[in-house]
């Protein structure tokens, strides 16, 4: 995902702008007060910290059935680029404390926790990458079970179902099953294919429907991080030396070190909660988030980290490839689907045939909400990774030139 890549913000601009708004609002505020500048300074320090506090209640407030679904990590990313803004806004109006020591070197050590970050965006967008290839095998299935036009409903004419339908649907639900297995303990079966259906057996492979080659495949010519890289030992590299401010250090800054504290813990929960919704390498959950129990959102913020966890211990998700709603939904869908298509005999009773488009008719809700929230998902990530980027180096250069100004 490179730099110059960019093509403009994907985030609703009316989201960041109240953000904007509400900021500068407090600020007016604490400058109608009677105090002297000190209270306005403040005062934009703890709106910055209340404005992430909300966010975070709002994230923490969703039922069970709504975290880690495609609209609500689509949120998560709407809060992390309107707490970067804003923090952006913080480090401009202070920007002669900014270049000063201990802020200068707190300043540097944030952006190079964000140029960490970067990595898991690019893994984030190849897992995302490899969800639209399950999606098309989705879509072969509801093609050849569903009706005339491919559509899991009943409000067309329905074909009669036949074994060779069932034939082709049964193939993809098994190449989406294997595509499914977390890549720790499927990497033996996916070199098999890969060796089978791949580059190396171009007289068999392009003889057939490009739909129908494996996953593994698909997963081979994407990745854009290396084969080495780990999603955990990076997010643990996020973390490392994220330590509570020293008293000393808030003196010294006039307070400034709380939110870059705040937008380094704010950023590690974000790019560890992308990991455990989204398929990538090596997606150990493991990374210890600490944050005293001082800070308005704390609480929200530990509360989401330990469902998530929970969610993760579950029975049925332990061993998932991503924790996204919808990818557990596809995968209990598909399941179910595959386990009555064992079952059928031929020609099938009007029961069967019943129980049959009822489950394509799941399926096909499924690939209809991924269909509807990938693609904005997608330029979310692209977003926040150009937005890292380019707030780096804006602060960079702009930090620069007034420590050169002295």
């Amino acid at each position: 995902m490179p730099a110059t890549d960019y093509q403009g913000s994907s985030t609703p601009l009316t989201i960041i702008g109240r953000s904007l708004l509400s900021m500068k609002r407090d600020q007016v505020h604490a400058l109608e007060s009677p105090n002297d500048g000190s209270a306005s300074h403040d005062f934009e320090l703890g709106s910055f910290q209340r404005q992430v506090a909300d966010r975070f209640h709002d994230l923490a407030s969703v039922p069970p059935d709504e975290l880690l679904s495609l609209p609500w990590v689509r949120k998560l990313l709407d809060v992390f680029l309107c707490c970067q803004e804003e923090f952006k806004l913080i480090l401009f109006n202070n920007k002669a404390q900014v270049i000063k020591p201990p802020m200068d070197r707190l300043i540097t050590e944030y952006y190079e926790r964000t140029v960490k970050a970067l990595d898991v965006c690019n893994a984030i967008r190849d897992g995302i990458e490899q969800i639209k290839q399950w999606q098309k095998l989705l879509e072969i299935v509801l093609c050849a079970l569903g009706d005339n036009n491919g559509i899991a409903n009943n409000n067309c004419c329905q074909r009669v179902l036949g074994e060779g339908q069932f034939r082709r649907a049964k193939k993809a639900l098994i190449d989406l099953a294997i595509g499914m297995l977390d890549e720790k303990d499927s990497g033996q079966a996916l070199s098999h294919r890969n060796r089978s259906f791949g580059r190396n057996n171009n007289s068999t492979s392009h003889s057939k429907d490009h739909h129908h080659r494996p996953l593994g495949h698909f997963r081979s010519l994407s990745w854009s991080v290396s084969r080495s890289w780990s999603a955990a030992r990076q997010l643990l590299a996020i973390g490392n030396n994220l330590a509570v401010p020293r008293g000393s250090d808030v003196v010294a800054t006039n307070g400034l070190v709380m939110p870059v504290y705040t937008m380094g813990c704010v950023l590690l929960f974000v790019m560890w909660a992308l990991v455990a919704a989204i398929p990538c390498q090596d997606r150990g959950l493991q990374v210890h988030i600490y944050v005293p129990r001082h800070f308005s959102w704390d609480g929200p913020l530990l509360s989401l980290h330990e469902r998530i966890l929970e969610e993760s211990k579950k029975g049925d998700r332990k061993n998932a490839c991503g924790l996204l709603r919808e990818i557990y939904q596809m995968e209990k869908c598909t399941r179910l689907l595959g386990e009555l298509t064992d079952t059928l005999q031929f020609p099938l009773g009007e029961e069967k045939e019943m129980e049959v488009r009822q489950r394509v008719k799941e399926l096909g809700q499924v690939f209809d909400a991924m269909k509807e929230g990938l693609e904005p998902l997608e330029k979310q990530v692209r977003e926040v990774f150009h937005r890292i980027v380019r707030s780096r180096t804006e602060g960079l250069d702009s930090f620069g030139r007034g420590n050169n100004t002295e």
